[in-house]
């Protein structure tokens, strides 16, 4: 599978229709996500550093990479990579693993070390890494706004799209306003021409409306491990009473 092919699962989409991208957090758990015939998967970085014995964000960049290749090499749907800031890779090695691990996509944040980044620094690190993808990645620009806070005095949804738009001018092929609430959403596709991609959340709409209020893309990000070692929990507590 291509970046083409993922590319195309964004297009034609209606509304209350969105590309549904579940989180394997490894080869295992990929391979039920692809059998339940979902076209795509989408990594959650949490989800497999929970899963290799890591706290979030604490995943050395080896080890992610190494396990986002075996999700990729487990299933014949493309599989696009959670790779946070990008672990202080420079853009044509980052985009050089991932290729060879068999991504076809990335979601690449604009938050280092808790610390909301610059966004023309952060346009200008997505620009270096289109140019070296080409049209390999699909490129996914997590724009942190809604998760770290953004300054005093400073309107958060405002913020949110100018990051978006300076995004999406540098090359990104969409945008992911994670933890955006649901009723900004129709505003945030309206302003921003690219694909946007909602989290999904238990205490939240589902998927179909998430579409209906204009996001293109669903993902859980680590909701999907969790709720499995959730289940794993409740039936190893039924072993011991067995």
């Amino acid at each position: 599978m291509t970046a083409h092919h993922l590319r195309a699962l964004h297009r034609g989409l209606t509304p209350g229709d969105p590309l549904v991208l579940p989180g394997p957090w490894d080869a295992a758990s990929a391979r039920v996500l692809a059998d339940a015939g979902f076209p795509a998967l989408a990594t959650p970085s949490a989800g497999v550093a929970a899963s290799l014995g890591y706290e979030d964000g604490a995943t050395p960049a080896a080890e992610m990479i190494a396990a986002v290749a075996r999700i990729a090499r487990a299933v014949p749907v493309p599989v696009s990579a959670d790779i946070e800031a990008g672990y202080g890779l420079e853009p044509r090695e980052l985009v050089e693993r991932l290729l060879t691990a068999g991504a076809v996509g990335c979601n690449l944040e604009d938050t280092v070390d808790g610390v909301l980044v610059d966004a023309r620094w952060q346009a200008d690190r997505l620009a270096e890494v289109r140019a070296a993808a080409g049209d390999e990645l699909f490129v996914n620009a997590r724009v942190d706004t809604y998760v770290t806070g953004v300054p005093e005095g400073v309107d958060q949804e405002a913020e949110t799209v100018r990051r978006a738009l300076l995004y999406v001018a540098a090359g990104a092929d969409g945008v992911y306003p994670i933890m955006a609430p649901p009723e900004v959403l129709p505003r945030l596709s309206a302003a921003v021409p690219a694909p946007l991609n909602a989290l999904a959340r238990p205490d939240g709409p589902g998927p179909r409306r998430l579409g209906e209020l204009g996001a293109a893309r669903v993902t859980f990000g680590p909701g999907l491990q969790r709720r499995a070692m959730a289940a794993l929990g409740g039936f190893a507590d039924g072993l011991r009473t067995a």
